[in-house]
């Protein structure tokens, strides 16, 4: 077993295993089909590996994951940080197939939805609770202050705001760093950099105290490569809904990196979480784990040859120049949830990201 990492979440004191497990993979057939029991061994084998930090939402499988995560920690709970999110009102409205469901973000709901929550993990509090895609307009001082009086019942330590489901929401990013967030949870990775880069720019000016939590690190099946020209995605898969031309683009990017492997000293996957690690901002990188492989190489990550700052660069000066390609990947449609005004204001350009 791999010696794991560990990092605390702004100055909350909130600790958090550098590889954390995402726990949209167990409750959901979003990433494989699985059994409760088998949902329940990856979540304790992750444990084993010393991953310490479990991220849910009340919307996996509705309430499923958070029942799960529950079971599988009810013995350990002093040994772990457990996170949920909410947000989502999926209590009134069926799930249509990936679809987003409509969002519920008010004082009241954050109460409401937070006890049931905490209902369903059997814990009478969580290290960090999140709101889970919340648009800028809807987090008001009185949210804010509904946030603050869940801390002071000792119903959470730390607070959060998880962004997605696309790679815009950078209003929602600066928000929750001006607004002293402990935890910003963004789609971030070596070929996806906008706007997780911007957020540690934003914080390192800000000399703010917000850490980032990455998921996606390997860019939908890409840098952990698990998803190859000879991959067939079946429509169940939640990969599947990235265009054709992004994976055909990423299968010839991934060779201009092969540098980062070492000669074997780190698998692509491992490189691309010490990739994300090389920034202090990043307190934890969550992965989606579909089998126990997945997690015995992950969680190892931390215990490979950090970047150097000239791997780094180099990464860099070739994301800078879109590696090389010069064609559309497909994916300008699904960059941003908020139509990507906020980027262009900034004045980031969309190749690459």
């Amino acid at each position: 077993m791999a010696d794991m990492e560990y990092a605390t979440l702004g100055n909350s004191g909130v600790e958090v295993s550098e590889v954390g497990f995402g726990a949209w993979v167990v409750g959901t057939d979003w990433w494989g089909d699985r059994t409760r029991e088998d949902a329940i061994d990856m979540v304790q084998h992750a444990l084993d590996q010393d991953v310490t930090f479990f991220d849910t939402g009340d919307v996996y499988g509705h309430g499923d994951s958070e029942e799960i995560i529950g079971e599988a920690l009810a013995e350990h709970r002093d040994e772990v940080t457990v996170s949920t999110k909410i947000g989502y009102d999926f209590y009134n409205n069926p799930q249509a197939g990936h679809g987003e469901l409509p969002k519920k973000v008010t004082p009241e709901w954050v109460h409401t939805a937070f006890d049931r929550s905490l209902d369903r993990l059997g814990m009478d509090h969580v290290e960090l609770l999140m709101l889970h895609n919340a648009n800028v307009d809807e987090v008001d001082e009185d949210v804010l202050e509904a946030l603050d009086e869940l801390r002071e019942e000792g119903k959470v330590d730390a607070i959060g705001w998880a962004l997605g489901p696309s790679i815009g929401w950078l209003a929602e990013g600066d928000a929750a760093v001006a607004n002293e967030f402990d935890a910003l949870q963004t789609v971030f990775n070596l070929f996806e950099q906008t706007p997780g880069q911007h957020f540690i720019d934003t914080i390192r000016e800000q000399n703010a105290d917000t850490s980032i939590l990455a998921r996606v690190p390997h860019s939908s099946g890409l840098l952990n490569e698990q998803v190859t020209p000879e991959t067939e995605l079946g429509k169940g898969d939640h990969r599947s809904h990235r265009p054709s031309e992004w994976y055909e683009t990423g299968w010839e990017k991934v060779e201009e990196i092969r540098f980062l492997e070492r000669d074997g000293a780190r698998t692509m996957g491992q490189a691309a979480i010490q990739w994300l690690l090389y920034n202090d901002e990043v307190a934890s990188v969550t992965p989606t784990f579909r089998t126990n492989a997945d997690i015995d190489e992950w969680a190892g990550a931390p215990d490979t040859p950090p970047l150097s700052d000239e791997e780094y660069d180099r990464v860099q000066e070739l994301y800078r120049d879109n590696f090389g390609i010069d064609r559309d990947d497909g994916m300008d449609a699904l960059r941003s949830s908020v139509g990507g005004a906020d980027l262009e204001e900034t004045g980031m350009k969309s190749a690459g990201d």
